[in-house]
């Protein structure tokens, strides 16, 4: 079995903004949550939040966080959506039982509507469906005045061509959501950011071979710059090639400091209060 490597600096007070904590795949490595909930208090990790790719999910996001809150010490937090891969699953129904958790999204923890987006590397739903569903997505979260977690992979030019007529018509808020794993150029970035966006970063920055995500890194301001690991995905350098957890986004944090010239400790405060302002998380 391949040992891992726990954190032991100082990222106390961090937020892991996107982890998939009901996934499949922490179960089968017999990680359990009140494991991986530790392992983050440990590490430092005080908030996590949770979201969903298609209607189960949300459901799941919403329980996990309802269930777990406080376990160790962290807060969840949720969000729900229909992911680029599951567009084909989308109807009226669909957006109907979503609409009916974010009824209540103080009780369910709901923070967002995500991940919504645009997908071409799988091509998992057709790009019609995908684009159809994504723009309505996004006009449900300005509808409701939620931020939005964007998943945009290999599709760039599709996604940005919706996002600026949105923006240009005045139907995107201004706290618009965040660009998950952004892939984007450093130019695009920027755009992004312009328009509301946060950008979030994960284990990619800190693979040997990607230059790209430290100049997106580099080009963006701290002030909009978050963490996230998307377990159980994605796993950071040194623990490349186990399941992810979010007890590793220290490492993320690590990269992001280094490259900001900043310590960890502030990269900490300075990440968990924008992910706070993102997400309209009130301290508590």
């Amino acid at each position: 079995m391949r040992e891992i490597i726990r954190y032991s600096g100082d990222a106390a007070g961090v937020f892991d903004t996107h982890a998939h904590l009901y996934d499949r795949k922490f179960e089968e490595a017999g990680v359990f949550p009140a494991d991986v909930l530790r392992n983050a208090s440990e590490a430092g990790i005080t908030r996590i939040l949770i979201p969903a790719d298609n209607l189960e999910t949300s459901r799941l996001a919403v329980a996990y966080a309802r269930e777990y809150d406080g376990m160790s010490g962290i807060s969840l937090y949720s969000s729900v959506g229909v992911h680029p891969h599951e567009a084909s699953s989308w109807s009226k129904e669909v957006r109907k039982e979503l609409e009916d958790l974010l009824a209540d999204k103080k009780t369910n923890r709901i923070c967002a509507i995500g991940e919504i987006g645009l997908d071409y590397y799988y091509d998992h739903s057709p790009r019609d469906i995908q684009r159809r569903v994504y723009e309505e997505q996004l006009l449900m979260a300005y509808e409701l005045d939620m931020p939005i977690i964007l998943h945009e992979r290999e599709a760039t030019g599709d996604s940005m061509d919706i996002l600026r007529r949105l923006y240009k018509n005045g139907n995107m808020r201004g706290n618009v959501g965040v660009c998950h794993c952004c892939s984007a150029s450093p130019e695009i970035a920027t755009e992004l950011v312009k328009m509301g966006f946060y950008i979030g970063f994960d284990g990619p920055i800190t693979f040997k071979n990607n230059k790209n995500t430290p100049a997106v890194c580099e080009a963006v301001p701290t002030d909009r710059i978050v963490v996230e690991t998307d377990s159980p995905y994605l796993t950071p350098v040194p623990n490349r090639g186990a399941v992810n957890e979010p007890g590793f986004v220290p490492y993320v944090l690590e990269k992001v400091a280094q490259i900001k010239g900043i310590t960890v400790a502030e990269a900490a405060r300075i990440t968990t209060e924008n992910a706070l302002r993102l997400y309209e998380i009130e301290e508590r």
